[in-house]
This record gives C-alpha cells, structure tokens and sequence, in this order.
C-alpha cells in the first residue's frame, strides 16, 4: 500500500510557476512509475505527465509540454511536477499517481486507468 500526499498547488497569475510536490509513504517508491493528472469539475480526468522509476524517462500532454517539468528523488520517495507559462486553462485539481505494475525500464504510463494509486489532490488556480 502506499499513500500519496500533494502539496504546493495555489493561486497563481497567468505566466506565474508553481512547483508541486508528491511525498510517498513506503519504501518501494524507486518501483513505481509516477504520473500526475489533473481534472476540472465535470470535466474527466486528463494525464498530465509521467516518468519511468529512475527518472530517466519522461512523457507530457501535448497541451504542457515545454512549460512543465516532471521529476523526482527517490531517495526523498517524493515526485515533483515544475510548472512554468501558465495559463488559466491549466486550473484544475491535480493529483499525482502510482503505478506499481512491472514494466520495461524505459515505460512511463499515461492511462489514468492503469494507476493504483491516487492522492488526493492538490488545487492550482490561474487567473488571467
């Protein structure tokens, strides 16, 4: 079992950054790909980005890449989602995922119905 915690989400003007931060309970965190989502009320959920368990490999929705960054420390069992440009249309509850299924090294996963783990969010406002 492992328990996903965000922080870091806010209120930020159109063209501000924020970082967000994922801290995992647990000691596999090094095995688990991570992947951070995003939903708007009424809306479905929308991957946003993910990587591959030693970082090494990325992967972005057409609509943030360039502007955010995803990354992380498994020694600090913690995923970070660096976000930069932003836009009003960014706003949203973002929560972050794992995914503990085993996979080639290289694999990240953008299906939100492969993860086995969620957080519970964290929210990110932009105002134009």
């Amino acid at each position: 079992q492992v328990q996903l915690v965000e922080s870091g989400g806010g209120l930020v003007q159109a063209g501000g950054s924020l970082r967000l931060s994922c801290a995992a309970s647990g000691r596999t965190f090094s095995n688990y790909i991570m992947g951070w989502f995003r939903q708007d009320p009424g809306k479905e959920r929308e991957f946003v980005a993910a990587i591959n368990l030693n970082g090494g490999t990325t992967g972005y929705a057409d609509s943030v890449k360039g502007r955010f960054t995803i990354s992380r420390d498994n020694a600090k069992n913690t995923v970070y989602l660096q976000m930069n440009s932003l836009k009003p249309e960014d706003t949203a509850v973002y929560h972050c995922a794992a995914d503990r299924k085993l996979y080639s090294p290289r694999t990240v996963v953008s299906q939100a119905a492969e993860y086995d783990y969620w957080g519970q969010g964290t929210q990110v406002t932009v105002s134009s």
